[in-house]
């Protein structure tokens, strides 16, 4: 039997218009758990993009570094180098006398093999994504006091640095114009002092490259070389 309609109107208007407490909470706690579920992801995916990001990079580096030791190693056995610190170095034929700043005849044969190497290297398909600068760091033994010592090594920096680009040793270096051009881009000359002595004094008194390269979060793009107007022959203050 049907209910009269008053009294079904009376029920259905009983009815309350605003959702209970408990379903509101439950709602939100939903929308509470889709918000932390979508972030989770987003972070996630950032996460594996910088490690994905961080491993290519590794690998153009180790690429671009191992064909650079192979091709140096085959010109010179002088030249070795460190795919681990990114480094080259010319053995005995890289050091320096006492109190001297100049290479003999050995090291600047391995200077003027391994520059035109570093300038391939750069020029390569990784080298444009990641490589950065040269630095070239004069190191000396710890005899003499700080400042002698940092003058010195500033010296002999500055010396290789004469050593590639002084219109004086064209004949020595073979590097053209070009180059040149390339090796002022490229190449830091930085003092070191005894910062990093070796075992003997001897094998302190050296000359390294250290290779340098772009990270993740560099903008290699808006990174611009230095130009300089050249208008005349270079010529090295040193020599």
């Amino acid at each position: 039997m049907r209910a009269p309609a008053a009294q079904r109107a009376k029920s259905e208007g009983e009815k309350p218009f605003w959702i209970s407490y408990a379903d509101l909470m439950t709602a939100l706690m939903i929308l509470f758990l889709v918000v932390m579920v979508a972030s989770l992801v987003m972070m996630t995916k950032r996460i594996a993009d910088i490690e994905n990001g961080e491993k290519a990079r590794t690998s153009d580096i180790s690429n671009l570094c191992n064909r650079l030791k192979l091709k140096a190693g085959k010109l010179n056995g002088n030249i070795i180098v460190d795919c681990r610190d990114n480094r080259i170095n010319f053995g005995e034929a890289g050091r320096f006398g006492f109190n001297e700043y100049k290479l003999g005849p050995s090291g600047q044969t391995a200077l003027r093999q391994v520059v035109p190497l570093v300038i391939d290297a750069a020029m390569s398909d990784e080298g444009k994504r990641w490589f950065k600068q040269v630095l070239i760091e004069g190191f000396t033994d710890t005899d003499g006091s700080y400042l002698y010592n940092l003058h010195l090594s500033l010296q002999r920096s500055e010396w290789v640095m004469c050593a590639m680009l002084d219109d004086r040793f064209s004949a020595t270096t073979g590097l053209s114009q070009v180059q040149k051009q390339q090796v002022r881009e490229l190449f830091l000359a930085g003092g070191v002092s005894f910062n990093n002595a070796k075992d003997s004094a001897e094998a302190s008194r050296r000359v390294e490259l250290r290779l340098q390269f772009y990270g993740l979060k560099d903008n290699v793009a808006a990174s611009h070389p230095t130009v300089f107007n050249v208008d005349g022959p270079e010529k090295c203050l040193l020599i």
